[in-house]
């Protein structure tokens, strides 16, 4: 399964969002996205959950993180971060509990999902440039 994961920008912080309690994995953190259906690119899917779960028009950019991610008695994600170079509409907390433009540096501070914690430590390390 591909999982897509769009990093909005703003005034030096990135968007993040809080998952409702009642979901799989209830009030983790995670950057806005979802599954790649079939019939889309990943471009595809993202700008649609990004419509879906934020309410925003979204130019969806370059992939800047891909990697495999594998949870114990779970078929493997291949998870893609994509840059989001701007979006329509002002970002609201349609599918999540609470959403939150942070600094990237504080983003370990969180409690995220377990496949974005690689993306998280790379962002820490400096090896993923956020920004144009």
């Amino acid at each position: 399964m591909i999982v897509v994961a769009g990093v909005l920008q703003r005034d030096g912080k990135v968007l993040i969002g809080q998952r409702m309690a009642q979901d799989r994995h209830g009030l983790k953190w995670e950057f806005p996205g979802g599954k790649v259906e079939a019939g889309e690119t990943p471009k595809q899917a993202l700008k649609r959950e990004l419509q879906e779960e934020l309410g925003v028009d979204a130019e969806v950019g370059p992939e800047i993180a891909r990697y495999e991610h594998t949870a114990a008695g779970r078929s493997p994600l291949i998870l893609l971060f994509h840059r989001v170079e701007a979006f329509c509409g002002e970002p609201g907390p349609v599918t999540f509990e609470q959403i939150r433009w942070e600094d990237p540096q504080a983003l370990p501070q969180y409690d995220f999902l377990d496949g974005d914690l690689d993306f998280i430590r790379r962002i820490a390390r400096g090896q993923v440039h956020l920004f144009c």
